[in-house]
């Protein structure tokens, strides 16, 4: 079968896709991933075929514009955490935000190239990354069977379905959807009407262990994390067994491709030397430049977590995902300094309900806290053992390729193209 991959330009969640592409690929299906120009070179990379339309998003304009809004990551924290507890005005702020600042950057500037592409290609089926609605409005014109493929928690349609159920509670004349009225415009240039499955996909792929996983989420097809980093090397001195507990610390990628700096500053380090271990610091120095750093930490540019973690006996994050599903993968016990973006909170507090992690919130999150955090995730046997229990559960899920025939199964059920 025909199969669409559609992510709008963003390297990590991109980086998601690679393992089911690569399963779909090994099945014998032709696969090509859509996308707008700048992730061409990401794509080719990975060994995959690419297809470059439109125009690229301008989401860092986004973020900039943000940055005097001080206020706006705890709304979006709120609603992520917590929509049951979130009124109709809550809700519809963060939906009508999200879609004109967020959902309509990343899509409105290839939807309509991307629908062209399918109607040429005709796909039997689409996978589509989380936020690229384009890829559920290409699927429904040409008839396609579409899954929705998760990078984090879907803490976007629990809070879709609390919307929407006060939405149906209020007058006809007082309902608006920004979301909704968006994708609805889109669909209608071809024909279509808008329902909920073009956001939540016909199926979604969730690499979550069950314990980490939000309840009742309909149509879930459990899928086992599998990590790709990109084009890595694998560093001569990380051949070596440490001689002390190893403890990571990182800020991931996806922060720094957005602003171009990390966002764990290089003075957390400095109290590590009251701790004995050694630590690897995958961070990049601000405009200070690098402080006078303890011995035993060693700061580099990046390592492949999944070449990194494993040797690990800790590891201090932002709560990334990939970061997060590695170091879950590799049974390592987690401090995670929440920034307060989109699901990191709700991963954090999972992580630290099921014993595997601590968390510290901004304000929490001093040189001395991450010392005495970490001094009792290396000490306290408890978070290897929780961390070993999660680690099962991943390992328990199907694999890319195990989910393959699931997929093909799907595309048995395809709607008819216009």
């Amino acid at each position: 079968m025909r199969v669409l991959i559609a992510a709008y330009s963003e390297k990590t969640h991109f980086y998601n896709l690679v393992p089911i592409a690569w399963a779909l690929r090994t099945a014998g299906h032709e696969v090509r991933v859509v996308s707008q120009p700048s992730l061409t070179s990401t794509i080719v990379e990975a060994g995959l075929t690419a297809v470059a339309v439109g125009r690229d998003h301008s989401f860092m304009e986004v973020m900039e514009s943000k940055e005097e809004d001080e206020g706006w990551a705890d709304r979006v924290t709120s609603v992520m955490t917590d929509p049951e507890n979130t009124d109709w005005e809550g809700l519809y702020d963060f939906f009508e935000d999200a879609t004109v600042n967020s959902f309509r950057t990343f899509n409105d500037g290839w939807v309509d190239e991307l629908v062209e592409y399918a109607r040429e290609w005709r796909p039997d089926l689409v996978l589509w990354e989380a936020f690229t609605f384009a890829g559920a409005v290409a699927a429904r014109v040409v008839g396609a069977a579409h899954v929705r493929v998760l990078w984090g928690a879907d803490v976007l349609t629990r809070a879709r379905h609390r919307f929407v159920s006060l939405l149906e509670k209020r007058s006809p004349e007082d309902r608006s959807d920004p979301l909704g009225e968006w994708l609805g415009e889109i669909l209608g240039r071809y024909g279509h009407t808008f329902d909920e499955e073009i956001v939540t996909g016909q199926r979604v792929l969730d690499q979550a262990p069950t314990s980490m996983r939000l309840p009742d989420q309909a149509h879930t097809v459990p899928v086992r994390y599998v990590p790709y980093n990109g084009p890595a090397e694998v560093p001569s001195w990380l051949l070596e067994p440490p001689r002390k507990p190893r403890v990571c610390v990182t800020a991931g990628m996806s922060m720094r491709n957005f602003f171009g700096f990390d966002m764990i500053p290089l003075e957390i380090l400095q109290p590590f030397a009251d701790l004995d271990v050694e630590v690897v610091a995958t961070l990049v120095p601000g405009e200070g430049g690098v402080p006078d750093l303890p011995p035993n930490v060693r700061l580099v540019d990046f390592v492949p977590m999944n070449a990194l973690l494993p040797t690990c006996s800790a590891v201090v994050h932002i709560g990334g995902a990939g970061v997060v599903s590695t170091a879950l993968l590799h049974g390592v016990p987690q401090l995670t300094l929440v920034p307060g973006l989109w699901d990191t909170v709700v991963r954090a507090r999972a992580l630290r309900d099921n014993g595997a992690g601590l968390l510290l919130m901004p304000g929490e999150d001093s040189p001395e806290a991450v010392r005495d955090n970490v001094r009792r995730l290396v000490e306290e046997p408890s978070f290897r053992e929780a961390a070993e229990l999660l680690r099962q559960e991943v390992l328990s899920q199907p694999t890319p390729n195990d989910v393959v025939p699931l997929l093909e199964e799907l595309c048995g059920h395809r709607g008819t193209p216009r």
